[in-house]
């Protein structure tokens, strides 16, 4: 907007240039020449874009001395008018190549992000939870899309291309990511993805969007790691609203409210946490965060997570405990746990 803003006054300038000239002709003409103001305007304006045409009028040495000094300024004008023209084309050109240079050397040192692919609706809503938390990466092919999304995430860090294309997965990190989600239009483009992503790393967590539900199984065995799929989502919640509706509503106040700013966090236990070797009850997390523990998943892989722990059980290195709370506590848990 602002190179566009810039073009449109310099050529308000070069419009003004021009309506000064063609005037000063036109009444030079009527006072030397004493022509008409029709035949005077007429030749200003042959003269001035150089159009070369026969004189209209016979001219005077001051008149001929007065046509060079405005075919002189036409030139000067039109000088104007394609430098402005080629102004714009140049700056616009040069802020794409300078943005995308700026944002593959800014990706090139990032570690441990999240590579979004798709930036439509399901997308940008997965971009905005990841703001401010993680950094990511979005690839996108669809200029609405990605102007669209400039428009609310002007810092996101965007690639423009098809991500089922290997060379764009590397060029966003995926050897240096941590995740990556794949949520484009189609459940075939997903596959791809999945396919190309768990080639190239294989240690990658890969979760992907399913549209049709006979596809979650092709996307598992492609490589994924998770699938979610809005129609199995979306009818799971509104059973649980018609039969537990205060437990949604808790649920919603618990990771939606900006209110209350309570988060759903998991955190790894650290090799030299001091609270590895501890049982929960001598950790006192909640005594020491005020985070209310929900679950934990030891690390010896086994299926299934520990829901409510009971206070005797035994946190080891490598396990994950699942909290409920304020960023702040979480971050004093983290720190607790590295």
């Amino acid at each position: 907007m602002r190179i566009l803003r810039s073009f449109l006054l310099r050529s308000l300038w070069t419009l003004a240039f021009l309506v000064v000239l063609c005037l000063v002709g036109t009444v030079g003409y009527m006072i030397m020449e004493g022509q008409s103001l029709s035949d005077s305007l007429y030749m200003t304006v042959i003269t001035v874009t150089a159009v070369g045409f026969q004189e209209v009028f016979p001219l005077s040495g001051a008149g001929r001395s007065f046509t060079m000094f405005l075919l002189l300024g036409g030139l000067t004008w039109m000088g104007f008018w394609f430098a402005n023209l080629t102004s714009l084309l140049v700056e616009l050109d040069l802020k794409d190549v300078l943005r995308r240079r700026r944002t593959m050397n800014e990706i090139k040192r990032m570690k441990d992000h999240v590579i979004v692919c798709g930036a439509g609706r399901t997308g940008r809503q997965l971009a905005q939870e990841l703001e401010g938390s993680v950094p990511y990466v979005i690839i996108e092919k669809d200029p609405e899309h990605i102007a669209h999304l400039r428009e609310f995430l002007p810092h996101a860090h965007v690639l423009e291309g098809d991500a089922t294309h290997d060379h764009l997965l590397l060029e966003a990190g995926l050897l240096k990511a941590k995740g990556l989600v794949t949520c484009l239009s189609t459940d075939t483009d997903n596959l791809y993805v999945c396919l190309s992503a768990r080639d190239l790393a294989a240690t990658v967590t890969i979760v992907a969007r399913a549209y049709e539900e006979e596809t979650m199984d092709k996307l598992y065995r492609a490589g994924a790691d998770h699938v979610v799929s809005p129609n199995v989502s979306s009818a799971i919640r509104m059973a649980s609203v018609l039969l537990r509706p205060s437990a949604v509503t808790f649920l919603d106040i618990a990771t939606r409210s900006s209110d209350l700013a309570l988060r759903m966090e998991q955190v790894v236990i650290g090799p030299t946490s001091e609270v590895a070797g501890q049982t929960l009850m001598e950790a006192h997390i909640p005594q020491r965060t005020g985070l209310i523990v929900i679950a934990l998943k030891k690390r010896d892989d086994r299926p299934g997570f520990v829901f409510n722990p009971v206070a005797d059980t035994r946190l080891d290195a490598g396990d994950t405990v699942i909290v409920l709370g304020k960023e702040d506590q979480i971050a004093a848990l983290q720190t607790v746990m590295a």
